[in-house]
């Protein structure tokens, strides 16, 4: 069923104009907006701590829409990423900070990009592709082999290879010795491996991957994000976090490389609530006392 409604979005965003594709993301968005009450929940949840717990819940409630609304327009995207060419990036998307970009790089011990699950994440394979430079990126597989190849497929359009959680890691560490770029979601943990961290002046667990990534390579860290803007064109930005203390014990260094980057997570979501994709909670630890 769900690999039947992403070929339907990706059949009719082939063959529409992008201004009608983004107007039935939107009455999408009204429908799971209606019947989705557990994301909703959720969602709502992790908002309150970014806001404030003191935020009520008319505000809440019409952020919490403008989120749904601004997901449907990202899937709008991604069905579309076969579009996503030079020229589409050149009149449509402001690249921002390619300095600390290229400065990580010149080091030659490849880059680790960290993002978040805001605004247009998969965009960076198709800028960064557009740009000429390899990158890979850890994803997770769905359990549907039909959906999974087609985010894959959606993906390499771009010049993006997917590199599954699990077994094949080892593929991440290759990529960086030959000094290309790796891609790492870092606001959700996808398997056992979490640690936590303050985030929002609360502990969260949070993937140690993107840390230990740099950490074990040498790689530098650098934050990126395609920002929607109101005209529905992009600012992607490249961030590079303060610089890390490497003291040598692996514990104490992969949590100051985590905390650098969080504090990024933090300054984009307060800015952008609207565009930051948190369906499930955050902070387990609330709900155990909540």
């Amino acid at each position: 069923m769900l690999y039947l409604a992403y070929r339907i979005g990706f059949f009719l965003t082939a063959h529409l104009p992008l201004k009608v594709c983004y107007l039935i993301a939107g009455w999408t968005a009204r429908i799971f907006f209606l019947f989705s009450v557990q994301d909703k929940k959720e969602l709502k949840e992790n908002l309150k701590i970014v806001l404030g717990e003191g935020t009520d819940n008319k505000t809440l409630d019409k952020l919490v829409f403008k989120v749904f609304r601004n997901f449907s327009k990202y899937l709008a995207d991604f069905f579309r990423f076969r579009k996503f060419t030079s020229e589409y990036i050149d009149s449509n998307v402001n690249i921002i900070g390619k300095k600390d970009f290229d400065e990580c790089l010149s080091e030659g011990k490849g880059l680790v990009l960290v993002s978040l699950h805001l605004g247009n994440w998969e965009l960076g394979g198709a800028v960064i592709g557009s740009l000429g430079y390899p990158i890979s990126g850890i994803v997770l597989t769905h359990a549907d082999k039909k959906v999974n190849d087609f985010f894959v497929r959606q993906r390499a359009l771009n010049g993006f290879k997917s590199i599954p959680i699990g077994s094949k890691m080892k593929e991440c560490f290759r990529a960086l010795s030959r000094n290309e770029v790796v891609g790492v979601v870092g606001d959700k943990v996808y398997t056992s491996v979490g640690v936590p961290i303050t985030f929002f002046g609360k502990k969260a667990i949070m993937p140690r991957g993107p840390a230990a990534l740099a950490l074990r390579t040498g790689a530098q860290v650098v934050f990126c994000s395609g920002i929607r803007k109101t005209d529905d064109t992009f600012d992607f930005v490249f961030e590079r976090p303060d610089k890390s203390i490497i003291t040598g014990d692996p514990k104490v260094d992969e949590e100051s490389i985590m905390k650098n980057y969080i504090k990024i997570f933090e300054k984009y979501i307060r800015k952008y609530p609207d565009q930051w994709y948190a369906f499930r909670r955050i902070w387990p630890q609330e709900q155990k006392t909540q």
